[in-house]
């Protein structure tokens, strides 16, 4: 099997994430090539269509959202990710294990809370209130607590939130809007007449196509779901080896990987972005050195710049008015003069797309 190095991989993650070149796509097909893009922050997928599309205006995106083609709720590890409305009728049914040891094997909500319960019926009094309109998390427990006295409501509003297919609706989510998130159903808030055929070959398939070449432990990393080798055993895919810990690899056989020499270009990736999420091993992206100087959660829950294919600094716009923005980048490696100009012309187009009325400032920190 062909060997591949680390900047290989590197570079073969980073076309399929649409990061070597910005494509010419709509924001529909960028969200499915993906295969979902995380959300728990409702303003990160705007950060993450823009660094990967050519031409990507915010008012696309909430169209979607507003038209029902595009949908924010819990999907992959459980976690709440944008997805069109077609993956999400067709993948989240496979992930639904992952969402019930959510629920039954939360520390705070877990199994013994609700032992004993007809689980049936919080479901469909759930339903009940969601039915009348989306709902908050805090409307479910109001809801839920005179109907089952002797419970935790925040445990029985949880079980509702993991068990069911519930989306957060409108105007969570919405370019720059904010609001408490509130819930309804696929059921209710769809209406399709056609659904998709739940495929774990078509996930592992997608999975591949937007985070290859891959093993078999990053896929289950990715989508929460364990026992996958059968899976990858019984489909036609390519192999390759990991040089450095020899692990195979899996990939689409069709896909020719670009040459690890490629340019990487300064991208901005908002806090959360899959990228980093979506392999056991991580070591494509992050070297040892920045994985034993900063604790991996401030890597994944802040905005991330790459520069060279690897992330280099922590950034965060810090003010926005309609005459001043100011992006706040904070290195974490040495960064050369040269890095410097480039990281400073993205970020100045970076601002322009968040606040393009303003005056742009860069500011460089230190951690």
């Amino acid at each position: 099997m062909t060997k591949l190095s680390l900047r290989a991989l590197n570079r073969a993650t980073l076309d399929r994430q649409w990061l070597l070149e910005r494509r010419d796509a709509t924001a529909l097909e960028a969200i499915e090539h993906l295969a979902g893009m995380q959300a728990q922050s409702p303003q990160a997928p705007y950060v993450g269509l823009w660094t990967r599309l050519t031409d990507f205006d915010p008012a696309e995106l909430v169209t979607l959202l507003e038209t029902r083609q595009a949908v924010r709720g819990s999907m992959m590890r459980a976690t709440i990710h944008l997805v069109s409305s077609r993956d999400f009728l067709a993948f989240r049914p496979l992930v639904q294990p992952r969402l019930e040891r959510e629920v039954y094997q939360n520390m705070t909500y877990g199994r013994h809370r609700l032992e004993g319960l007809d689980m049936d019926s919080v479901l469909a009094a759930g339903i009940a209130r969601m039915t009348e309109s989306p709902a908050t998390a805090a409307q479910l427990r109001d809801h839920l607590a005179p109907l089952y006295p002797d419970r935790d409501p925040a445990a029985l509003a949880h079980a509702v939130r993991c068990l069911l297919p519930t989306i957060q609706t409108p105007p969570r989510g919405l370019w720059q809007r904010s609001g408490n998130p509130a819930m309804t159903t696929a059921d209710l808030w769809l209406n399709s007449s056609v659904t998709p055929q739940p495929s774990v070959d078509d996930l592992v398939l997608r999975y591949l196509a937007a985070y290859g070449p891959a093993s078999v432990s990053d896929a289950q990393t990715w989508s929460g779901l364990t026992r996958l080798y059968e899976i990858f055993d019984r489909l036609d895919l390519r192999t390759y080896t990991d040089a450095t810990t020899n692990r195979t690899l899996y990939d689409l056989p069709h896909i020719t990987l670009p040459h690890e020499d490629t340019e990487a270009p300064t991208r901005f990736l908002p806090e959360y972005d899959n990228l980093l999420l979506s392999h056991t091993d991580r070591t494509r992206f992050l070297p040892t050195p920045t994985r034993t100087q900063l604790p991996l959660r401030d890597l994944l829950t802040k905005g991330t710049l790459l520069h060279d294919g690897h992330p280099k600094a922590f950034w965060k716009q810090t003010k926005s008015t309609k005459t001043q923005a100011t992006l706040e980048i904070t290195p974490f490696t040495p960064l050369t003069p040269q890095a410097w100009t480039t990281i400073e012309s993205e970020a100045q187009a970076l601002l322009t797309f968040t606040t393009p009325t303003a005056t742009p400032e860069i500011k460089r920190t230190d951690r």
